[in-house]
């Protein structure tokens, strides 16, 4: 690509941003690295940039808990390539990333090659996973309703359930959005009846069964 790949790597510890920059460094042509400490950070730096080439998104980072991170920032630029970098690699949660529309998966025991080899194969239009794990499938029936429902939403319907996931007032995502708050209110009503919940409380607690705080996943 001339003049470069330019890349936002979102993951709250600095030295595995380092080594993340590292690996990048090596693919070739980098026109720009950015880094976020934080999901607010790694949603700014989306807003501000929209010529980003790939996302090394962090499940767990101040601001976000797993899977619900990679649905927010799906929301805001769903072209954009999000590779989920996570020490979280087990089969299921590979699976739901992939799933929920992440182009790839690093888990954060792979080596310096495995990481430039799945940044090379996802700016390469590939999706990269792990070698030598057998993903499966779903076995949690509800887990897999969910998911096949998200799959429906639009990507501002996706965004604005990230919002709601953050805990925003309709009035509050309708300013950030720059939308009237009837037009968030008709976004709510799509999601809730999309994901067939009755609340948005309901919608939250069900986007957190696929991989947030299992805590807070026991209905």
């Amino acid at each position: 690509m001339p003049g470069g790949h330019r890349f936002v790597i979102a993951d709250d510890h600095p030295l595995f941003r380092g080594a993340l920059r590292e690996a990048i460094a090596g693919t070739g042509a980098v026109a720009a690295i950015h880094e976020a400490g934080d999901f607010e950070s790694a949603k700014a730096l989306l807003l501000s940039n929209g010529d980003i080439d790939l996302v090394l998104l962090d499940l767990d980072m101040p601001g976000a808990s797993g899977l619900s991170g990679l649905i927010s920032l799906r929301g805001i630029h769903a072209t954009v390539p999000i590779v989920v970098v996570s020490a979280h690699d087990d089969p299921a949660t590979i699976r739901r990333a992939l799933d929920l529309g992440a182009s790839g998966f690093i888990s954060k025991s792979a080596s310096m090659e495995e990481i430039r080899s799945a940044i090379e194969a996802v700016l390469s239009g590939d999706i990269a996973a792990p070698v030598g794990i057998d993903l499966g499938v779903e076995r949690d029936p509800e887990v897999s309703d969910l998911i096949k429902r998200l799959q429906t939403l639009t990507p501002q319907q996706t965004r604005v359930l990230g919002m709601l996931a953050e805990g925003l007032l309709n009035k509050q995502i309708a300013y950030e959005l720059g939308v009237s708050e009837a037009t968030i209110k008709a976004h709510v009503s799509a999601i809730l009846q999309k994901l067939d919940v009755d609340s948005r409380t309901q919608a939250v607690i069900r986007l957190s069964r696929i991989g947030g705080d299992p805590l807070q996943a026991a209905d």
